[in-house]
């Protein structure tokens, strides 16, 4: 059994995510068709051109031929933006990042994870599909 880059680069989004505090943001608000506004062709490139597109200087935490992973901060907020090399990578990588929570945005091989605000932010920009992840925080504790 191997251990892989992706899954130790998916294990360094929850350490994000427990920085950032996202998994466990209070409003419940869901949100209706009618707030998504234009969204913007998935955009491509390296993790450089990514980061370029929305403002931030990424600090590469791990460079690899399957992956490329690094935190950036913009004036939204702190994020991990992710490449990859495969789709099957990606999906690999979302699959095992999502069990920890947090807002994931989904792009033609490349990924970014932050809490709600920043993510919504950055799709205006970026394109791609939102993902939500398993949160194990909040178990719907209200009766009425």
């Amino acid at each position: 059994m191997r251990c892989t880059r992706e899954k130790l680069a998916a294990g360094a989004v929850v350490a994000l995510l427990v920085l950032t505090g996202c998994g466990g943001s209070g409003g419940s608000g869901r949100s209706s068709g009618a707030a998504q506004g234009q969204v913007p062709a998935a955009a491509t490139g390296s993790l450089e051109d990514l980061a370029a597109d929305v403002n931030c200087k990424p600090n590469i935490q791990t460079d690899a031929d399957e992956i490329r992973q690094a935190i950036c901060t913009n004036p939204d907020g702190k994020f991990v933006l992710a490449t990859f090399a495969t789709d099957r990578g990606q999906r690999e990588w979302i699959n095992d990042a999502k069990d920890y929570g947090g807002y994931y945005l989904v792009g033609r091989k490349w990924v970014a994870v932050g809490d709600d605000g920043v993510v919504k932010a950055l799709r205006g920009k970026l394109g791609g599909d939102v993902e939500v992840g398993a949160d194990h925080h909040s178990h719907g504790g209200h009766s009425g």
